[in-house]
């Protein structure tokens, strides 16, 4: 099926080449109508026709480059189950895009309503892979702040996420995250993270992500669900 689609788009592509070298601009809209059998209007009124007559498109390059996720604003509610079910609150916005490259901000913050629980920081998050593909991974840096019941510490957060894309349009997709705060000193900690997003509109989601924290001190931990705006 693949290869049947490719040779298609080579064949469109090479007649609708011919017509950009053989004929004026003028020209172009009735002859292809006339090849097409379409009506100029049709064309004139579509930009993608438009753009097949002026330059044949890297469809392949498109589709790699083309963002399988987007830019997303969380809201939610947080519990933790490690500090006497605590309830509280959290916020962040995910992969705010850097121009056309491969990074991305993101940023968030939590707190339980008793006080003995929060947590905030902002990451840079580099995406190896092209920002199209289903899959992606890359390194993590930043900086995370933490305070428990018996311990808070704070520096710099470096590791890795990866991302899983199940719907390009940012229906549903899988990120997977594992830092670590202020690595090889005495107040190190890991932080493993998971959250999952699923649309209910074209520009809203359900989210949900669970939080591990493992330190010499104690091991904490949250979950999380909210409502996420996607740009």
């Amino acid at each position: 099926m693949l290869e049947k689609k490719r040779r298609i788009y080579l064949q469109v592509g090479i007649f609708l080449f011919n017509l950009i070298l053989l004929f004026p601009t003028s020209a172009r809209s009735q002859t292809a109508s006339q090849e097409l059998d379409l009506d100029p209007a049709t064309i004139e009124s579509s930009p993608t026709l438009q753009r097949w007559l002026e330059e044949i498109p890297d469809v392949l390059e498109d589709i790699r480059n083309d963002r399988s996720f987007k830019t997303r604003l969380r809201v939610g509610y947080s519990q933790f189950p490690s500090t006497k079910n605590a309830a509280g609150l959290n916020f962040g916005v995910e992969d705010i895009f850097i121009g056309g490259t491969g990074l991305t901000i993101s940023g968030d913050y939590y707190f339980s309503f008793n006080g003995d629980r929060s947590a905030g920081g902002a990451r840079l998050n580099y995406f190896v892979l092209p920002l199209g593909y289903y899959v992606n991974f890359g390194p993590v840096i930043g900086y995370r702040y933490i305070q428990s019941e018996d311990y808070s510490t704070d520096g710099i957060n470096i590791g890795a996420r990866l991302m899983l894309v199940l719907s390009r349009t940012g229906a549903a997709d899988i990120s997977l995250t594992q830092t670590f705060i202020s690595p090889g000193s005495n107040e190190e900690v890991g932080v493993t993270s998971i959250s999952v997003g699923y649309g209910v509109t074209s520009n809203l989601r359900l989210s949900a992500d669970i939080e591990k924290q493992n330190s010499s001190a104690e091991k904490d931990s949250r979950v999380g669900i909210g409502l996420e705006l996607m740009f």
